[in-house]
């Protein structure tokens, strides 16, 4: 048996066809992966975008402020792929039986293997009469960035952000930074606070007010009021109060791509595709296929740094990680393959200030600051989760970060231990994070828990919700 599926895995390398779903940039990191890895058969790329992969990160920030051009974002190729392109034409549904991808054009592709990295979209505005009002914008693609930067530039007398998660907070940024009026509305108690808590939470809207801001928490958006020409003019809080806007940026969060697998049979939902350590997904009965694998935004993977916890990470660093390794184990023997095992860490840049975070700072309950100080908005905060360190977070001190991933990684106890040079008495002891209810919806995280704890000793298997 082992001999034949040496065979196979040789064939797959020389004359297979393989089939990625998704090119953005996952998409095409495993690609030119595959192809480094000596894949010489078949290569398909579908996206339902009509461009070729582009980078997002840019978008929110350089492209705002008009020091960069949507149309120049693309990703740059490290090496030639040699693939099939199919752009602008979105994958509609799987047969895992006839190993064929359907397309929204009628069209079928065969595969041997499959690559999804589908990521997600914004969630757009719930309410699709006012959601379909000129001048009511989502922040996730090209097209989205182009559009709002023209608004943008065009001066609005006050710009409306409805979520404080990084994506809103940023756009708040260059809305203050090209000198325009904005208020921002956050029904929990702070900016980044899914992300990083309340503590540090209370740094970030401390940011905001002080950049100008029009900052307004514990209150959700009830209406959007158009005016007879059907542009937006309005916005309604549930405390009563109207805010009046020419633009509003729905930043409400992401919903993974997932809808067109229904009925296929994988392990696919809300939350996400499930694989395992090694990128092949699990169908609905939690078994792992060996022909489909997952990488990027959409997918939900095992961690064996976090206790083998669900996570579904919308990380730049994480989607080019993942899509290497998914890549790799495609075409490779099966004693070949290797786990995914990528620190999480993400970055922003608002107001003037970088911050960084590694580890997953939504499992820690507490938090120490063990370098600089909150008050003057430089700092380090380390999250500890039941006696381990478990992430930490840089306001304008990301030079101690790779010292706290090595930490991390060996599972170094918490409260932290050893003193520092910049240490102040606010970072003696630790205090509650505070986090929201996880129960309860919140703006920005970009890692989602959908396993167990860290320190529980008993694997359990969480299947997605169909």
């Amino acid at each position: 048996m082992a001999a034949d599926y040496a065979d196979y895995v040789d064939w797959l390398r020389h004359e297979g066809r393989i089939v990625i779903v998704g090119a953005s940039l996952a998409g095409l990191r495993a690609a030119e992966t595959l192809r480094a890895e000596g894949f010489a058969g078949s290569l398909t790329m579908i996206g339902d975008e009509p461009y070729e992969p582009y980078d997002r990160p840019p978008l929110s920030k350089a492209v705002l402020l008009g020091t960069a051009s949507a149309r120049h974002t693309e990703l740059p190729q490290r090496r030639e792929v040699d693939a099939t392109w199919r752009l602008g034409v979105a994958a509609t549904g799987l047969d895992l039986a006839a190993k064929r991808v359907r397309l929204a054009d009628g069209d079928e592709v065969e595969y041997d293997r499959l690559l999804i990295a589908t990521g997600v979209r914004a969630r757009p505005w719930p309410k699709e009469d006012e959601a379909r009002l000129d001048g009511v914008c989502l922040l996730r693609t090209r097209g989205d960035a182009a559009r709002l930067q023209q608004r943008l530039k065009a001066g609005p007398r006050r710009v409306f952000v409805i979520g404080a998660g990084f994506a809103g907070s940023e756009v708040a940024s260059a809305c203050r930074d090209m000198g325009i009026a904005v208020t921002v509305a956050e029904r929990a108690g702070a900016p980044l606070v899914g992300a990083l808590g309340g503590v540090v939470g209370a740094v970030a809207a401390d940011l905001h007010a002080d950049n100008g801001v029009d900052l307004r928490t514990h209150v959700t958006v009830t209406a959007l009021e158009g005016d007879s020409a059907g542009r937006v003019r309005a916005v309604h809080l549930s405390d009563g109060s109207v805010v009046e806007a020419e633009v509003v940026v729905v930043s409400l969060g992401s919903l993974r791509n997932t809808e067109w697998l229904t009925g296929s049979g994988l392990g696919a939902g809300p939350r996400g595709i499930a694989c395992d350590a090694g990128c092949r997904a699990f169908d609905f009965r939690g078994i792992v296929t060996d022909d489909v694998f997952v990488a990027g935004d959409v997918a939900r993977s095992p961690h064996a740094l976090f206790g083998y916890q669900f996570l579904s990470l919308e990380h730049w660093g994480n989607a080019v990680a993942q899509a290497e390794t998914a890549a790799h184990n495609m075409v490779c023997r099966g004693a070949d393959r290797r786990p995914h095992l990528w620190m999480p860490a993400f970055w922003s840049a608002q107001f003037g200030v970088n911050i960084k975070s590694v580890g997953v700072p939504p499992m820690g309950d507490q938090l120490m600051i063990t370098q600089g100080s909150l008050s003057e908005r430089r700092f380090v905060g380390v999250y500890g989760c039941k006696g381990r360190m478990i992430a930490a977070v840089a306001f304008d001190n990301a030079r101690w970060l790779e010292f706290y991933q090595r930490q991390i990684e060996r599972g170094a106890p918490f409260p932290v231990e050893f003193p520092t040079v910049d240490r102040r008495p606010e970072g003696r002891h630790p205090v509650a994070a505070d986090f929201p209810d996880p129960s309860l919806p919140t703006h920005g995280p970009t890692v989602t828990l959908t396993g167990y704890s860290p320190a529980d000793q008993q694997l359990v298997f969480h299947p997605a919700r169909h």
